[in-house]
């Protein structure tokens, strides 16, 4: 069986915890792989490398350092299908999503090739007599990254570049779900010159995660996860002193009003509740439809949903994959058998779902629930699967005032043609990232991603400029060169003066 193992100083590292997780193929049910995980000494040795390694690369030249990232940046594209196929093996998503999850992530590496001009400082001329004041960034030393399953290249994409670009050192947790990737990411950083022990990759499970929010040699953590969880790392990270930006679940509204264009609506509820089998904190997971237009709505991603041809990540015909272990297949499919009970409308049922050939895969099928009440577990539960509710309500107001009284404030969408509409709803609703006419709005590599109240712990979002400022810290310093032709001016106790 295949063993994936650590990444540390350059190298693989075996694990010598002698603890090793199972990682399945999602498709066939199978064990394929183990991986290590490791103990908080493993941790610690991984933190003490990071440090010895940021003793230059804190101190190289920015020049140095985006020659590796565009390097690196060129063996990501030479390797795409590689990176993808691993993905598909262990996430399961199709074969077409993961590349476009690798796509993503280049938007980050290609943000990061062009670090010099995001860092450079600012200078203040005789703010005083031949006094000068100048304000540099500075890189904040060995940072971690804890990420998800759903997302196993794009999410540490949007962390490691950007921070290792400012001249910090990187430890990387993935998922120990469909950690191949992972490891193939920092190979290839190794492979494009990225000296040994600036990016390093630590397989684990709770024991990893608590003792990089415990070590007193990290000085900041990034995680993206569920909001239970990203709740957690950052009241115990912050206890511990770090700097921490936790990315929590959503619950992610598409209002639809009714002179909304219904066949481009349905077409991106359809694509955004199910593309990546619904395993993505920015899935339209909760249609509000707005008037008389409801019944249609439904009626036309019924139609679409039905159509979705659902199969193996590597069959280039599979639309959806499976789900990535059976646990979660059958905690989403409780939501939908237990909907009818709570008022909803069971318009598609997916439970039950199997692929021939490939029965003991995880899969499900498509569901869509219709007459969602609010105080249902399917609408007040994050699922992350193949779920999607439709709400009704008589009027725009209404709708917002729904979509506002959610905890969770990832992204949102309206759906419109009315200008006036959309400039409202941008203004008034309460989440981080906003589509109009666009359902899933994750935001461009130079613009930062992250949300508002339960889905974003910590006050910087993820990548462009907010990454750029929480991998780095502000110094100001304050400048006085005497002219040689003037006498030593004396001892003077009094407030600096400006004028």
């Amino acid at each position: 069986m295949k063993t994936v193992n650590h990444w540390i100083g350059g190298k693989t590292v075996e694990g010598a915890s002698g603890n090793y997780g199972p990682v399945t193929d999602p498709a066939t049910g199978e064990v394929t792989t183990q991986v290590a995980l490791a103990s908080a000494e493993e941790v610690d040795a991984a933190v003490k490398v990071a440090q010895e390694a940021f003793l230059t690369w804190g101190q190289s030249s920015l020049a140095a350092r985006t020659k590796v990232l565009f390097a690196y940046r060129a063996l990501l594209d030479a390797h795409r299908d590689a990176i993808a196929e691993l993905i598909v093996a262990e996430h399961g998503k199709v074969h077409s999503d993961a590349l476009g999850e690798v796509a993503r992530g280049l938007e980050i590496v290609e943000l990061a090739c062009g670090i010099t001009t995001q860092l450079k400082g600012e200078l203040s001329t005789s703010v005083s007599n031949r006094v000068d004041v100048s304000a540099i960034r500075q890189p904040l030393g060995v940072v971690a990254g804890i990420t998800p399953f759903n997302f196993p290249a794009m999410v540490p994409m949007w962390m490691f570049p950007l921070a290792i670009a400012c001249g910090n050192t990187f430890i990387l947790k993935p998922s120990e779900k469909d950690p191949s990737a992972s490891v193939k990411l920092a190979e290839l950083m190794t492979e494009a010159g990225l000296p040994a022990g600036v990016l390093n990759v630590v397989h684990g499970d709770k024991v990893a995660v608590d003792a990089l929010l415990a070590h007193p040699g990290i000085s900041a953590v990034s995680f993206v996860g569920s909001t239970p969880i990203a709740r957690h790392i950052h009241t115990t990270a912050s206890a511990n002193g770090k700097r921490v930006q936790a990315l929590g679940g959503a619950k992610n509204h598409m209002l639809v009003l009714p002179d909304a264009d219904l066949d481009a609506a349905a077409d991106a509820a359809v694509s955004a509740a199910y593309g990546s089998a619904g395993e993505r904190c920015m899935a339209i997971s909760a249609v509000v439809a707005v008037g008389a237009i409801a019944d249609e709505l439904v009626e036309k991603i019924r139609e679409r949903a039905e159509k979705i041809k659902i199969g193996p990540g590597n069959d280039a015909t599979s639309e959806m994959g499976p789900l990535i272990t059976a646990a979660h297949r059958d905690k989403v499919a409780s939501y939908v058998k237990g909907a009818a009970a709570q008022g909803a409308e069971v318009v598609l049922d997916g439970t039950g779902y199997t692929v021939d050939g490939y029965e003991n895969g995880h899969w499900i099928g498509l569901s869509l629930l219709d007459h969602v009440k609010t105080d249902s577990d399917a609408y007040r539960d994050e699922i992350f699967g193949p779920v999607l509710c439709v709400l009704r309500t008589e009027t725009y107001e209404e709708g917002v005032a729904l979509i506002n009284a959610s905890p969770f404030g990832n992204g949102t969408a309206i759906f419109t043609r009315d200008g006036g509409a959309a400039r409202r709803f941008q203004l008034e609703i309460q989440a981080g990232m906003v589509g109009v006419n666009v359902p899933i709005p994750v935001p461009v590599g130079y613009h930062s991603f992250g949300g508002w109240k339960d889905s974003l712990f910590g006050d910087h979002h993820i990548y462009g400029n907010d990454g750029i400022h929480f991998y780095t810290r502000g110094k100001v310093v304050t400048t006085r060169w005497p002219d040689p032709a003037d006498a030593p001016a004396g001892v003077d106790l009094g407030f600096p003066r400006n004028h």
